[in-house]
């Protein structure tokens, strides 16, 4: 691991992993870790990677950044499955353990694809339902696994979007383009 854990951040990545490995004990594993804030998410997935491998597991470890579906299936789960993905390659490849993050890895059009995944939340953001985990990563040495009840959660949380670059303002007096009528 790139620095020294702390004992209570070892503890929880510890029990997940054990969890993981309870349900997910053999062959192709895909694990994948999504925040509302990429730069903890990010760390918590490397350190869940390094756990595994302590563990005996064969790991391969993605950065996926914002993806589509489209993308996330042909660039990273149909190769690892195919044991094409570097990393996971043939029949050496068969026992390994695939852990990403990334942005909207767990919207509800790809959350089929992972054995496990893990959502990590920072101050008041909401936790996320239909995931295996929620970790509170407030306090990174410290982070505390979330129980909540899913009920409370307001009806407008929901799939993250797309990033997409923000609405260049019009120039003073322009009309909006209407389309043209056939």
């Amino acid at each position: 691991m790139a620095a020294e854990l702390s004992d209570e951040r070892r503890a929880l990545l510890d029990w997940i992993a054990l969890e993981f490995l309870h349900n997910s004990w053999a062959g192709r594993r895909l694990l994948a870790v999504e925040g509302a804030t990429d730069g903890p998410a990010a760390r918590f997935a490397d350190d869940l990677a390094e756990l595994l491998r302590e563990r005996g597991q064969t790991v391969v470890r993605r950065s996926l950044g914002d993806v589509d579906e489209e993308t996330l299936r042909r660039d990273t789960v149909e190769p690892f499955r195919a044991g094409t993905l570097p990393g996971a390659e043939g029949e050496a490849g068969a026992e390994t353990v695939l852990v990403v993050d990334g942005r909207r890895l767990l919207n509800d059009a790809v959350r089929g694809i992972w054995h496990f995944t893990a959502w990590t939340l920072v101050g008041d953001v909401l936790p996320k339902t239909g995931v295996n985990v929620n970790v509170d990563v407030t306090d990174e040495s410290a982070p505390k696994r979330y129980f909540y009840d899913y009920c409370a959660i307001p009806p407008s949380f929901g799939e993250r979007r797309a990033s997409t670059p923000a609405p260049q303002p019009q120039a003073s007096g322009a009309t909006p383009a209407t389309p043209a009528t056939p």
